[in-house]
């Protein structure tokens, strides 16, 4: 195998003494998981911070063989790491991005939708900017994956375009949690689940 192409860091971590496991997402291949040598070096590991955008360069001699992995960084988003509601953000979609989808599956929907909404955390000067857009991802990512809900079900702040209050937007973040904790993540929920919770209560205290 030799793919290279734009991805989003979702995850990484340590292995061996130098390297590192990385999962990024792309548009046309899906989930890729590859080893970088020296991913743990002053220089790699900036690049591997989740939600950066790079260009990834995978190499392997069959499909089944875990990927040597190269990275070269297109966009840094390590500023928002600094603040702490958007890093919880990153944190949670992240997580659950890589947490959900099976590997080499190509869901072009969601990877242009994952950017978007790491665009928006960004950008927007306030979580107000961007709460809705993380429950917009939560719910495509259901729908993607063959657990869509039903239109009649979703609060308005999920299909109308007015701006919503932040209790409409809770309520959206409320059903969608509900949703990928009983059919996405039922079996990951201790390792996924808590980095949703302290961004939602986050999101509560922010607005109390």
């Amino acid at each position: 195998m030799h793919l290279r192409v734009e991805a989003l860091i979702l995850a990484s971590r340590h292995h061996g003494e130098h390297g590192a496991i990385v999962r990024a997402l792309t548009a046309e291949h899906g989930l890729q998981a590859g080893y970088v040598r020296g991913g743990r070096s002053t220089r790699i590991r900036p690049i591997l911070q989740p939600a950066n955008r790079v260009i990834g360069e995978w190499r392997s001699r069959t499909d089944d063989q875990l990927a040597s992995l190269t990275v070269e960084l297109v966009t840094s988003r390590a500023p928002l790491f600094a603040e702490p509601l958007p890093a919880l953000a990153l944190e949670w979609v992240t997580t659950l991005t890589a947490a959900a989808l099976p590997e080499a599956q190509p869901y072009p929907r969601l990877y242009a939708a994952l950017d978007g909404t790491i665009g928006v955390i960004e950008a927007a000067p306030a979580a107000r900017g961007w709460a809705l857009a993380l429950a917009r991802y939560e719910l495509l990512l259901l729908a993607e994956l063959g657990y869509g809900l039903e239109r009649d079900m979703l609060p308005p702040a999920l299909t109308s375009g007015h701006a919503p209050e932040w209790a409409e937007i809770l309520d959206a973040l409320a059903l969608t949690g509900d949703a990928l904790a009983r059919s996405i993540l039922v079996d990951r929920r201790a390792v996924t689940l808590p980095a949703r919770a302290r961004l939602v209560d986050r999101l509560k205290r922010a607005v109390a």
